[in-house]
């Protein structure tokens, strides 16, 4: 598939999702960018924002097998991969697959669920496989993860260790709508005169994936390598900064600057394409250092600090 044909698909799925999240159209890109990319996403924002319909509008649109879990403290390891169950008729142990068994799976609230739960999460967000009964099953791609989590809420919750927290590519946040956008919600809503969205269907999981392999094929300069280093390597010098961002956050970057290219139309990088998710690859990576955190300083805004120091590469 040429960049120009992601470019056009990419942009009809979001004005396809468009059409029912109103006014968030950056979100939108940026999580098309993350989905292009091959990396899971982390929704951190108020309830009620949307986080669940766009989840659910963007695997509608896309063509690909979508389930949802809702993450509670009483959920089991084995409620998400599955287990073995005896089927009488046959005397034999039957694999029953568990709802991560998909292509896009919603972890709707996902710090409510114990550590143990969520390290069965962990392995299929990170080797495409899960491991039940000491058997290894692969993932049929596309498997993205999208899970949301309610930033101000810690009553029953388990926050999530740094080492699921870095597997996700991109962390984003929704915001509020503007008068204008929630009076045009209002509007949609009653002239739809039902709370169900129908969403056309755009893709298919191998259009998809023919689209995820051509954003490997976007140039990348060695100069523009080398700026993404240089910003990820400032997060570990840092004065206010404990633990900053690991290679794994440069590969975030990278990716994510190749999958905007391509839904730019363009077949190679610019550093608008990585100044662009700079902050939501890298910001979730960081812990901040005991006063700064106290003091209410963003890992967003040392990200923004460290945009401005670094010098730009012009291209050739």
């Amino acid at each position: 598939m040429k960049i120009d044909e992601v470019s056009k698909i990419g942009k009809t799925l979001i004005d396809e999702v468009a059409r029912h999240i109103v006014g968030k159209r950056g979100v939108l890109q940026k999580t098309l960018v993350g989905i292009l990319a091959n990396g899971h996403i982390l929704f951190e924002d108020y309830p009620g924002l949307a986080k669940t319909m766009m989840s659910n509008c963007f695997a509608d649109a896309l063509g690909c097998d979508f389930k949802r879990i809702q993450f509670t403290p009483d959920l089991l390891p084995a409620d998400i991969t599955g287990s073995f169950i005896y089927d009488r008729n046959t005397g034999e142990f039957k694999m029953r697959k568990g709802p991560i068994f998909t292509n896009i799976l919603l972890a709707d609230e996902i710090n409510r669920a114990p550590p143990k739960t969520q390290a069965a999460l962990l392995e299929a967000m990170q080797e495409k496989q899960t491991t039940i009964e000491g058997e290894t099953h692969m993932m049929t791609p596309p498997f993205i993860v999208i899970a949301t989590q309610n930033p101000i809420e810690y009553e029953g919750t388990y926050p999530l260790p740094e080492a699921q927290v870095d597997r996700f590519m991109l962390r984003l946040d929704v915001g509020y709508p503007t008068h204008e956008h929630e009076v045009e919600i209002l509007r949609r809503r009653k002239d739809r005169k039902m709370d169900y969205i129908k969403v056309n269907k755009v893709t298919e999981p191998k259009t998809l994936l023919d689209m995820q392999r051509a954003v490997e094929d976007v140039h990348l300069d060695d100069d523009i390598k080398d700026y993404i280093v240089k910003i990820v390597q400032n997060t570990r010098k840092n004065s206010q900064v404990e633990v900053g961002c690991s290679p794994r956050g440069s590969l975030a970057l990278m990716k994510t600057s190749m999958a905007n290219a391509a839904v730019k139309g363009r077949d190679y990088v610019v550093p608008d394409d990585v100044k662009f998710l700079s902050k939501e690859a890298l910001a979730h990576r960081l812990v901040l250092k005991p006063g700064p955190a106290i003091k209410g300083v963003r890992p967003e805004y040392i990200i923004s600090q460290i945009l401005k120091k670094v010098p730009v590469p012009k291209l050739k």
